[in-house]
């Protein structure tokens, strides 16, 4: 363990000179004591609060979005699971839901808004069309989303049924509440390539 030093200056410095100089024992790094009870349990406050508060941002640009939209009716009710409240600018949503078919000639448009969304953010992959291109293999048609930005999470199907969107928003959720602050999500697609 190394000693704290006296930092010249320094308000803590001089309260940890008075302690050790107060008690006789030398004091270890703050570092040196790992995470307390008392920060571990806000941290897991904060994960749990953030878990059921997503903001989304709909990027919806085709057929999917009647899917989603249903997501938000009574019978599924997305809003038990804290993301019924959309943000349509991406300065104050934290999810970004990419739902329907994205071309060459959107794409820098997405980019930008994913740019432009406050950490931490989490972005959905929602239908066929894209996470991988669905059936429109041509040249106008982007081939994935994670070719562009970082993808968390991928919902299939064609349109997805809202149970789907549920059952990914619940596993969001779980990432969520594992997440720790100050660390970033690697920027990998879901295949574990770099982008």
């Amino acid at each position: 363990m190394e000693m704290v030093t006296k930092a010249p200056g320094s308000v803590a410095g001089g309260f940890l000179a008075r302690l050790r100089a107060a008690t006789g024992q030398p004091l270890a790094d703050a570092e040196a004591f790992g995470e307390s009870f008392l920060l571990t349990k806000l941290a897991d406050a904060v994960q749990w609060a953030r878990k059921y508060s997503f903001f989304p941002y709909p990027f919806v640009t085709a057929c999917c979005g009647m899917e989603y939209m249903s997501t938000a009716g009574p019978r599924f009710d997305i809003d038990r699971f804290g993301a019924a409240l959309p943000r349509f600018t991406p300065r104050q949503a934290d999810l970004l839901m990419v739902v329907g078919t994205i071309t060459h000639r959107i794409a820098p448009i997405l980019r930008r808004v994913w740019e432009q969304m406050a950490e931490p953010k989490w972005v959905v992959s929602f239908g066929a069309c894209t996470s991988s291109g669905g059936p429109y293999n041509n040249y106008a048609v982007v081939q994935g989303i994670d070719t562009i930005i970082p993808v968390h999470l991928y919902i299939p199907g064609c349109p997805p049924r809202p149970e789907a969107v549920l059952d990914g928003l619940i596993k969001l959720q779980e990432r969520v509440q594992r997440e720790r602050g100050g660390q970033r999500i690697p920027e990998r697609h879901g295949s574990g390539r770099p982008l």
